[in-house]
């Protein structure tokens, strides 16, 4: 009498159907979470005060596939930061800095400003979800990057050695978010801005020269 053939481990066979339908599912939560998180950097945009139903309602789902994905406002906002500085990462990372170590410098300023001019909502709501620590941790790679270029500018000579570069990393954050709330306030023009940014930070920065 045939008898029905099992699997190896004598567990059940996922068929094509089977593996195809979870494909699918996957396929689709993907999809959900990036429209979360572009409906929540949006929402937060026109108001940075959005709840979870306005950025739910933004995105397009329901509140209960948002909380599928996100826990609460804090841990939505923080992904939707983590999101923007991974795309932000794509672009810093095609910006030169060979050449002269001050020319760099403002190329690197000038393309930072246009992320955090674009993100500067966002920033602003995280500032009030997250620990000063977490967001500074997610500023972690581009933050080393801008690093890189200051130790080599001090070792050319073209940067003060007299201050220590994560002095100067904290100064460029500090200018750099005080720009950013001058603009969300209408006291700056986003475009002035990197011209502004670099009038303090570059005689700062650059070393002294004997006379």
């Amino acid at each position: 009498m045939p008898t029905k053939k099992g699997t190896a481990s004598g567990g059940t066979r996922r068929t094509p159907a089977t593996g195809s339908r979870a494909a699918n599912q996957r396929a689709d939560a993907q999809r959900n979470r990036a429209k979360i998180l572009a409906g929540t950097v949006t929402a937060i945009s026109r108001n940075p005060d959005a709840s979870v139903a306005d950025i739910a309602a933004e995105a397009g789902v329901g509140r209960v596939t948002l909380y599928g994905h996100f826990q609460n406002r804090a841990e939505l906002i923080e992904a939707a930061l983590m999101d923007s500085l991974e795309r932000g990462e794509d672009v810093l990372s095609e910006v030169p800095l060979d050449g002269e170590a001050a020319a760099a410098f403002q190329r690197l300023v000038a393309s930072s400003w246009v992320l955090v001019d674009q993100s500067r909502a966002l920033l602003a709501a995280a500032q009030k979800e997250l620990p000063a620590a977490r967001i500074r941790e997610l500023h972690e790679n581009a933050e080393a990057r801008m690093r890189g270029l200051l130790l080599r500018g001090q070792r050319e000579g073209a940067f003060r050695v007299d201050l220590p570069v994560s002095w100067l990393l904290t100064t460029t954050h500090v200018v750099m978010n005080g720009a950013s709330e001058e603009v969300r306030i209408g006291r700056l023009d986003p475009e002035d801005a990197p011209r502004f940014i670099d009038a303090i930070l570059l005689p700062a920065f650059t070393q002294k020269r004997d006379r």
